[in-house]
């Protein structure tokens, strides 16, 4: 073969490379590592990562972290739960471990693999036994151009918050159900953040689809990507369930279906009814996809709001975080109209978006905040008595700035920060285009910017 050939050779077998390596095919290298918790995050973490089926047998090695190098002859190693995940065009096998006997409010190092093929090692730190202030990131939808354009989004997160005790997503992740390419999108703009950082996910409409015989379904990469709690109601693996970080309770709850199944809405009140009738912690906040009150122009969930939030209101459920409508909301005292100041807050409904697809803003406002066309993500710390919740767009400017405050006799009250802050409004491209005059009008009345 002479040396133009080999040449050509050389390019055609790197373009190949480089095709394969952006539809993220498995490899027998371990890869989409990601913690969860499927039981107390005081002394247990689970990590699951994926390889190629070729792969039968893989580890987890496990050691308190220490800052001498030779921390790694302590270790721990234990055989991987292994399932063969099949999306129709791409099969892996995923692996999975919990780690159990963990010692509370420690640093821990992990790796895994198999042979000679393992990770980096990484850190964890497990929850503390006594309550202490921890934060979180919560994000609303990734779901498009998530590799391009989500990437910035996460990553600006974990610079603010590096030590966050979670991650909290509300559904669609991604926006083709079991693409396995859009799955790897999201794994790649994580990147070591999802191996360092627990994950707490709920699914939205973009995760589910109808089998053959017409059942809804989670996408197949949904469980076995997360192991989350097996304490939800039966038939709802890996998308209703619960669990407790030091004095709050954070609960995952299945919109879609909600939305879409009658019997599953009943199953999921009686559910919330009596895991919240028993609840010991002090902070409530329940994480679901489609908002109780919706941020965009067009869209109600009637049904959803009639069944749950009288549980809500119950129980006085302190936060809920939700996604869907590709717009930034939060208001209390609803339907009472916008807020002000009050010393008997109820429930905080906010509603956010963090990939780069943009709805336009509903003229019945119901928010004491909003924004259109902006990617954000949100900080959320607890401590005692307060919670503090900011809003940043993707660019690391604080947009919005709230907190709760725990009083006596279970009333609270909300400091709203934000008051006379200017609001990014603006309707996004495609619906300046589309609205007539008289829509601008009837936009322009509730918000600025209609027109730009």
């Amino acid at each position: 073969m002479n040396l133009k050939m080999q040449l050509l050779l050389i390019l055609f077998l790197g373009c190949v490379q480089f095709v394969h390596a952006q539809e993220f095919l498995p490899q027998t290298y371990p890869d989409r590592v990601v913690l969860t918790w499927a039981e107390d995050p005081k002394t247990t973490q689970t990590v699951t990562w994926r390889t190629s089926k070729e792969v039968i047998e893989s580890f987890a090695e496990i050691v308190l972290a220490d800052e001498s190098p030779e921390f790694p002859k302590n270790t721990s190693r234990l055989t991987a739960k292994t399932i063969l995940n099949n999306d129709g065009a791409v099969q892996a096998h995923y692996h999975n471990v919990t780690f159990t006997g963990l010692l509370p409010g420690k640093l821990y190092a992990y790796r895994v693999g198999h042979g000679e093929l393992y990770t980096e090692w990484f850190h964890f730190r497990t929850a503390a036994s006594e309550v202490e202030p921890f934060s979180f990131i919560y994000f609303g939808d990734a779901q498009n151009d998530v590799k391009s354009m989500w990437s910035r989004v996460i990553r600006q997160a974990f610079i603010d918050l590096p030590r966050a005790a979670f991650m909290l997503h509300a559904g669609d992740l991604i926006n083709r159900t079991n693409s396995d390419k859009e799955w790897g999108e999201w794994h790649h703009a994580g990147g070591f953040i999802h191996a360092m950082i627990p994950s707490i996910a709920t699914p939205g409409n973009h995760e589910y689809f109808r089998d053959d015989a017409g059942t809804l379904t989670v996408d197949h990469h949904w469980n076995a990507t997360f192991n989350f709690p097996s304490n939800g109601p039966c038939g709802h693996k890996g998308t209703v369930f619960h669990t407790d970080y030091q004095d709050a309770k954070f609960i995952s709850l299945n919109s879609q279906m909600i939305n879409l199944d009658e019997n599953s809405r009943k199953i999921q009140a009686e559910w919330l009814d009596d895991i919240l009738a028993k609840n010991d912690k002090k902070w409530i906040v329940i994480t679901f996809h489609h908002p109780i009150y919706s941020s965009k122009e067009g869209r109600d969930n009637p049904e959803f709001r009639e069944v749950f939030k009288p549980i809500f209101d119950k129980y006085n459920v302190d936060l809920v975080l939700q996604g869907h409508d590709h717009t930034y909301g939060r208001g209390s005292n609803i339907p009472m109209g916008v807020n002000t100041q009050s010393e008997e807050a109820t429930t905080m409904y906010v509603v956010s978006v963090s990939g780069p697809k943009m709805y336009d803003l509903t003229t019945d406002k119901w928010m004491d905040r909003a924004a259109s066309n902006t990617q954000l993500y949100q900080l959320i710390t607890i401590d005692g008595d307060e919670l503090h919740f900011d809003a940043y767009t993707a660019t690391g400017e604080l947009y919005d700035s709230f907190q709760i405050i725990k009083k006596a006799g279970g009333k609270k009250q909300i400091i709203d920060k934000a008051i006379n802050w200017p609001e990014k409004t603006t309707l996004p491209a495609r619906y300046r285009e589309r609205y007539t005059e008289e829509q601008k009008a009837a936009y322009n009345k509730i918000y600025s910017g209609g027109n730009e």
